[in-house]
């Protein structure tokens, strides 16, 4: 997958207006380092909290946490979906 720079500074504009603190700013960054290998579908998924780089930041429930809640860590991951595949 082919991952333009557009894609990556919408990412830096998404974290510039400071929606997350710097834990979750750096979950999100590495998220996109994971869409960028590994293609959207797999960042929607928890269960790649389980594995390195996350592992980095806790457990996948402490990673959670740093976003509120749940609901809160998958907004913040719909959120970056958006702010990467809107036209342009």
């Amino acid at each position: 997958m082919a991952f333009s720079a557009l894609k990556r500074q919408r990412l830096y504009n998404l974290n510039g207006r400071k929606i997350h603190e710097r834990t979750s700013q750096k979950v999100l960054e590495v998220l996109l380092e994971k869409c960028a290998d590994e293609g959207i579908t797999n960042i929607e998924s928890i269960e790649v909290l389980r594995v390195n780089p996350f592992d980095e930041f806790g457990s996948p429930i402490e990673i959670i946490n740093e976003f509120g809640s749940k609901e809160k860590y998958l907004k913040a991951v719909r959120e970056l979906e958006i702010e990467l595949y809107k036209s342009a």
